[in-house]
């Protein structure tokens, strides 16, 4: 063995990334252990289910959105919050964190698609114009947006008296919005919001769409009859990993085996929803998995890593990946180990690298969006 290779780098001397990226992953699972013990209880990594095996290990706390979310909240004497996710986690995570608290994301470019597929200057737009329909839209009109997009949209939310949910507790929020005001406009994942609304009754004929590509005066491509009779407004986005589950994968299984349960997250297509067994979030998922007997059968529409690390911990259970086709989270695999190690090693040296920092005034706005969700049980 060449000890050589295992050799921290001097702790008081920032590290470029170049100098990790080709480094053998062996050594770098040590470097990473190194940085780790040097900054102690100064810094928590956090790590998104979906995460690969080899970077979520160092995670010093495993979740989804949801879960994540109330540990950045709650999280207190530390001086940084690795977060082994994508940019809209760790606007998150620093929203909710004390000023002092640095966040930080190993690659910086490690986004979302769904989070991309609106943006502010979108959806204030599309606000002027139910403005135009339905008068006062802060009267009319709840926006909820999903924990997957930007803290510039939570914002939005927290100005106009809405509220961010999460897979989790998106039904619950859905009361809480229409205890509120006659309709809702959800984005950006029209999956989850078309799912739980229909799960709590909202007919389909009282939903539609909104395609921001057809807003500026055309009103998301509705009709005002069909907006005016609309309870939800959804708005046209998905998720990359789950919108490839079809009901031909759901019908596949069963007529493979009948004792399949089809275990399927909420951002899938409604006809998978609905043929599904059960539906959760990703907790949820990894929930009924774990209290399941052993011998029971599996059919898991989500991302491919996390159906992987169920079949490895439970290795008595029969779990299948509910596609034939490869499902991952490309953004997410961009946290690697040479990425989280170049990150905590200069963080070890005194450099911080990468911070996520979202501005005071969008925070303070996000913030009230934020606590309303953690706020609803």
């Amino acid at each position: 063995m060449n000890l050589e290779l295992l050799a921290p780098p001097r702790t008081d001397t920032p590290v470029q990334l170049r100098d990790v990226q080709q480094r053998p992953l062996r050594e770098l699972a040590a470097r990473i252990r190194t940085a780790k013990e040097q900054l102690g209880s100064r810094v928590i990594i956090l790590g998104h289910h979906y995460q690969k095996d080899e970077v979520i290990q160092f995670a010093d706390v495993r979740g989804d959105s949801y879960g994540l979310s109330k540990t950045a909240a709650e999280t207190k004497g530390v001086e940084y919050v690795v977060f082994c996710g994508v940019h809209f986690m760790a606007e998150t995570a620093d929203i909710l964190t004390p000023p002092e608290v640095q966040v930080v994301l190993p690659d910086i470019n490690a986004g979302c698609s769904m989070a991309d597929m609106a943006d502010i200057d979108q959806v204030e737009a599309c606000w002027e114009e139910l403005e135009d329909l339905y008068g006062d839209a802060d009267e009319e009109i709840t926006p909820v947006t999903y924990i997957n997009s930007t803290a510039a949209l939570k914002a939005f939310c927290g100005r106009h008296g809405g509220i961010v949910c999460t897979s989790s507790n998106a039904q619950n929020v859905l009361h809480w919005a229409f205890a509120r005001r006659k309709r809702v406009l959800f984005f950006p994942d029209q999956h989850l919001g078309r799912n739980t609304a229909k799960r709590m009754g909202v007919p389909l004929d009282e939903m539609v769409v909104w395609d921001p590509r057809q807003s500026l005066g055309g009103y998301g491509g509705n009709t005002k009859e069909s907006l005016q009779k609309a309870a939800v407004l959804l708005w046209r986005g998905w998720c990359s990993v789950h919108q490839m589950f079809t009901a031909e994968h759901v019908k596949m299984f069963r007529e493979r085996d009948p004792e399949v349960q089809i275990l399927v997250h909420p951002e899938c297509r409604m006809e998978v929803v609905d043929l599904a067994d059960k539906v959760g979030s990703t907790g949820y998922i990894l929930r009924q998995v774990k209290d399941s007997p052993p011998g029971s059968k599996w059919a898991i529409g989500t991302e491919l890593h996390l159906v992987n690390r169920l079949k490895q911990e439970y290795p008595d259970r029969d779990v299948h990946f509910l596609s034939s086709m490869v499902c991952m989270c490309a953004t997410m695999y961009r946290i690697d180990l040479p990425h989280l190690c170049w990150a905590l090693e200069n963080l070890a040296a005194g450099k911080v690298v990468n911070q996520v920092r979202v501005e005071d005034d969008v925070r303070r706005d996000a913030v009230t969006a934020l606590e309303r969700m953690l706020s609803v049980e």
